[in-house]
């Protein structure tokens, strides 16, 4: 759920789900960003954009799983989002490159290598060193295309709620996830076919919800639907989630991001 007003996300949750409930939903939101296509009002943020070369450091070593090189899918400028995310970006990563294994690689080739770790990295880059490095063969290397990162605040998806998060009536809700849908899903604005970076993705599926860990739910780095104008898919309308533990995030060790790829 996306708001361009704060005050609004938070009188919605009010008047919805009571002062108590809707106050606790309220917390769990966090700013992030819809990636929409630059116009002559809203030019491309900083250095973000999807795919084109990567914006690596020299000498860095093009990312690798089983001897095949992954795919670069997008860089996000974290400078120029810094100043919407605020403390909800503790460290200055400056570039993130985000790499993913091509889906249109053979299939018994891309089967036996997407479930391992290596098959997606986020390799961060200093801003003033980075160069434009071209993907190796046979890397797909997608057009680049800027992008235009618009502030918005976000509320999780209801199947990133769990009982603990809001007080729910339970003789009337199996689960806070059965209150959120039962009285939010009005505003749900259908964003799982948009791209997005941080705040919290648009799941849509009951089947995959944020990773949590004792530290809490995972953050959300970058959400790829499938684009057929840049070229790539994930299955029948699948999206592609990028998140990272809260404790790596908040460290900077974007070596502990994974990638989540669910389509219909």
């Amino acid at each position: 759920m996306q708001f361009d007003d704060p005050s609004e996300m938070s009188r919605e949750c009010a008047e919805r789900l009571g002062e108590r409930a809707g106050r606790q939903f309220a917390a769990m939101a966090r700013r992030g960003f819809r990636l929409e296509s630059p116009t002559d009002h809203a030019p491309a943020t900083g250095r973000c954009r999807l795919g084109g070369p990567a914006l690596l450091e020299p000498g860095t070593p093009w990312p690798e799983v089983g001897g095949i090189p992954l795919s670069l899918h997008a860089v996000l400028d974290t400078d120029a989002l810094a100043p919407w995310l605020g403390d909800q970006l503790p460290t200055r990563p400056g570039l993130l490159n985000f790499f993913y294994l091509d889906p249109d690689l053979p299939y018994q080739e891309y089967s036996r290598l997407e479930d391992g770790p290596e098959a997606c990295r986020v390799i961060p880059a200093d801003p003033a060193r980075a160069v434009e490095t071209a993907a190796p063969e046979p890397a797909r290397s997608y057009p680049a295309t800027p992008v235009h990162a618009v502030e918005v605040t976000m509320l999780p998806d209801s199947w990133d709620v769990e009982d603990g998060d809001v007080a729910y009536d339970r003789d009337e809700h199996w689960g806070a996830t059965s209150l959120i849908l039962d009285v939010m899903s009005d505003l749900d604005g259908n964003t799982s076919g948009g791209h997005c970076a941080f705040g919290w993705p648009d799941t849509s599926y009951a089947s995959w919800v944020t990773p949590r860990d004792a530290d809490g739910p995972a953050v959300h780095l970058l959400q790829l639907p499938e684009d057929s104008e840049l070229g790539w898919g994930w299955g029948d309308a699948g999206t592609m989630y990028f998140t990272i533990p809260a404790k790596a995030f908040s460290t900077g060790d974007f070596s502990k991001a994974q990638a989540d790829m669910r389509c219909c």
